[in-house]
């Protein structure tokens, strides 16, 4: 293997460009998907965001190589800096280009947080959906007979695995544990997103429904079907873009038989995105702020307008997504969908979210169904959007440090599951 083609080489590589400032030579190895994601200015602003909060590189530490899906191979490099570690992870094809490309926090192991208990309940490995674009998943099962709940989660927007993981953090784990241990059944999996990243960027006309509809239709079949789950009361909860969608998938499979939705958002998402990179802009101004501003805002602007259409240029439009995702996403009314529904809900917000807030999103969710004697709506005031407690104006930074879903929500989950009849 030559040094051109050397995952592990390029990514250090990678690294010591970015230290250098050689932001144009490293967009010159991305792939066409991922250049359609990001480019040198983007790739520029974030890595000064993240070496101005953590201090100048020191080291660069050795070079961790595992396989990924679709032929890649995913390097995480350590970088050492002043104040804190960082951690780059590239995944590199076998040309040698770039598929993805993050930064993120020097990761510490997760731990179990305090209220789970896992020798209350067993796990195992499933697979969700079938033919090529089949995901794993994980089934948490409490010891016992039941018949007992049982609940699919769903992540956010992006990319994830099963459990949900940002840097040191799984909230997803956080909340499987926590619920296994109170006695509810949970299935959780890999996005397709993540597993079938290559398929689906290959995929014409892919959108918010093909990405979470038909695989959460499939987990819900398989956990009806466990032994001491009653296959009545099996539910969704879903955290942001899962819970937008959550009323989609129980419209979809009528044998949901309610829903638990976490800073579900409700504003459109193009104007969401422009309203948090203003805030995230005032948290660190400056000029490269400005032009992701700027850069966002002429985007949202492509989506929301009437020229929209399958043809639009996916690097016109936010996030990389392409037209048919936003398109998909414009015509869908996620609080029209749930009021639709007969089926019992809980919707929970975080009081410090700056991503979904109260004002902009759960407005939404008060509005069409606050009314509903079957509709449970509470704010957490100290959670930011992960439901991690904390104090002041919510940051990115926060996220970084190891931490837990507030044992105050997993306990009100677990309850309202437990308590709802068949």
């Amino acid at each position: 293997m030559t040094m051109e083609t050397d995952p592990a080489a390029i990514a250090v590589a990678v690294v010591e460009m970015a230290c250098e400032g050689r932001f144009a030579e490293i967009e010159r190895l991305f792939a066409p998907p991922l250049r359609t994601l990001v480019d040198a200015e983007l790739l520029q602003t974030a890595w000064t965001a993240e070496t101005g909060r953590r201090g100048p590189v020191s080291t660069i530490g050795e070079p961790v190589s595992e396989p990924a899906q679709a032929g890649l191979v995913r390097v995480s490099v350590p970088v050492t800096c002043e104040r804190a570690g960082l951690t780059v992870v590239v995944a590199v094809d076998h040309d040698g280009m770039l598929n993805d490309l993050r930064l993120t926090a020097a990761t510490a192991p997760w731990t179990p947080p305090p209220y789970a208990d896992p020798a209350t309940f067993d796990e195992h490995d499933v697979t969700v959906g079938d033919g090529p674009l089949a995901v794993t998943g994980t089934m948490s099962l409490p010891h016992g007979t039941g018949p007992r709940a049982g609940v699919v989660l769903l992540s956010g927007g992006g990319p994830f695995d099963r459990d949900a993981t940002s840097g040191a953090n799984k909230p997803l784990k956080d909340l499987a544990w926590g619920l296994a241990g109170r006695g509810v059944a949970v299935l959780r999996f890999d996005k397709v997103t993540h597993t079938h990243s290559g398929q689906v960027a290959d995929t014409a006309g892919f959108t918010m429904t093909d990405e979470y509809v038909p695989h959460a239709v499939a987990a819900v079949h398989l956990l009806r079907q466990q032994p001491g789950v009653d296959p009545a009361r099996v539910f969704v909860l879903g955290h942001s873009m899962g819970g937008k969608v959550a009323p989609r998938v129980a419209a979809a499979e009528p044998s949901v038989a309610g829903l638990v939705i976490m800073a579900g958002d409700t504003q459109p998402m193009h104007q969401a995105a422009v309203r948090v990179v203003r805030y995230l802009a005032a948290l660190d101004p400056g000029p490269a702020m400005e032009a992701v501003v700027e850069t966002i805002t002429q985007q949202a602007a492509t989506v929301a307008g009437p020229d929209l259409s399958p043809s639009t240029p996916t690097e016109a439009l936010l996030f990389g997504w392409p037209a048919a995702y936003w398109l998909d996403l414009r015509g869908y009314d996620p609080v029209a969908t749930a009021t639709a529904l007969d089926k019992p809900m809980f919707i929970l917000q975080g009081g410090r979210d700056y991503q979904v807030t109260v004002a902009d999103d759960l407005s939404g969710w008060q509005a069409g169904l606050a009314h509903r004697p079957d509709v449970t709506i509470r704010v957490y005031a100290d959670d930011n959007h992960l439901f991690f407690p904390g104090m002041g104006p919510s940051t990115p930074a926060e996220y970084e440090p190891p931490q837990h879903v507030d044992p105050a929500v997993v306990a009100d989950i677990a309850e309202w599951l437990t308590s709802r009849s068949g």
